[in-house]
């Protein structure tokens, strides 16, 4: 089957499996559509709010002072002192980490330790506050608990493994 056809025909088997069961179609199009956009405006004051703090970060300079102060620490257990930025910015925005990634294959060179470590980085790992503020605010979530530091627990233990495996 052709490559191209594939969503169509998945759309077309909804639909006719919906007919099917005498659901109305468009009705259960539309009920969907209205609880996206409340579910998107629920969730664009925490999108909002990372997005901010991300920016704020790159233009204030406070990045490359954390990265600067980073940079030791990381090379004493094995990183790349280039790699520093996309670690520290990828639990908080995938664009902002991409970026980051693109820096270090322009300065380090695509094929270098550096650029291929943070690739499986930005591969590998979650934006743990871009998703955790996402998901934990449109569902309501107000005491985050313990979902936030084990998830930035298992980021830096992908790090790690990351640091370990690429070589």
């Amino acid at each position: 089957m052709n490559e191209s056809l594939l969503l169509p025909a998945l759309l077309l088997m909804a639909i006719l499996s919906a007919l099917r069961a005498r659901i109305n179609v468009y009705d259960a199009f539309v009920r969907g559509a209205r609880e996206g956009l409340q579910t998107a405006f629920q969730i664009l004051p925490y999108l909002v709010a990372v997005l901010t703090a991300v920016s704020l970060l790159r233009e204030t300079g406070l990045l490359d002072q954390m990265q600067r102060v980073c940079e030791p620490v990381f090379a004493g257990i094995g990183l790349p002192a280039e790699s520093v930025g996309t670690i520290l910015l990828r639990p908080l925005s995938g664009s902002a980490a991409l970026a980051t990634v693109n820096d270090v294959m322009q300065t380090a060179g695509a094929d270098s330790r550096a650029a291929r470590l943070c690739c499986v980085i930005s591969g590998a790992s979650e934006t743990v506050f871009f998703t955790g503020s996402l998901y934990l605010g449109s569902a309501g979530v107000e005491r985050s608990r313990y979902a936030i530091p084990v998830s930035l627990v298992a980021y830096a233990a992908g790090v790690f493994a990351a640091a370990a495996i690429v070589r």
